[in-house]
């Protein structure tokens, strides 16, 4: 058995099971993942509700018959709050040319996403009234059907509606060791 490793200099400390928070990190930031921005119409924010979006790399296929897609949500999140109430919502596969997108919605804090969505190309998706970013390489539009709870985050599947090519055959962005990256 190989010794474990961190990258942080103060001392891991494990989980009651032997894994710590630091070294479950270091392990899976390498597993490269696409780069999704999931999105929600909220209708009760103001007179015309307020868009809201979220980078997310935990999204995957689930199921091909029905269609079903998943994505892990950090419990108390504003998304994993809005999709509680809200059970349409949209994706868009960002590009490798993206990036900006990407790092723009994985900021923490923020108060308002509208300022975030003022320069991109989007269109509001007739299924889900989500907004899905233009020149992606794939948009989808979803109906949530369960929500499972796992450790510090939600686990939200759901049935995909309506699918988009807007980018085209583009590289995908990709997420590998804390960085986004192009595929080469």
């Amino acid at each position: 058995m190989l010794p474990t490793t961190t990258q942080t200099s103060a001392p891991a400390v494990p989980h009651p099971e032997g894994v710590s928070n630091d070294e479950f990190r270091a392990a899976m930031s390498r597993l490269a993942a696409g780069v999704v921005l999931v999105t929600a119409h909220d209708p009760d924010e103001g007179p015309r509700g307020e868009d809201v979006g979220m980078t997310a790399t935990a999204f995957l296929s689930v199921s091909l018959d029905p269609p079903l897609v998943m994505v892990s949500l950090r419990d108390g999140s504003r998304m994993d709050d809005l999709l509680a109430e809200q059970p349409l919502w949209g994706v868009s596969i960002l590009a490798e040319g993206q990036r900006q997108i990407a790092g723009r919605f994985a900021m923490k804090g923020r108060v308002s996403d509208r300022l975030l969505f003022a320069d991109i190309p989007t269109v509001r998706g007739a299924a889900s009234g989500a907004l899905l970013v233009g020149g992606a390489l794939a948009t989808l539009e979803c109906r949530t059907e369960q929500r499972v709870a796992a450790g510090d985050h939600t686990l939200v599947i759901a049935r995909v509606l309506t699918v988009g090519f807007p980018g085209g055959d583009g590289g995908p962005l990709t997420y590998f060791r804390g960085n986004y990256r192009h595929l080469s």
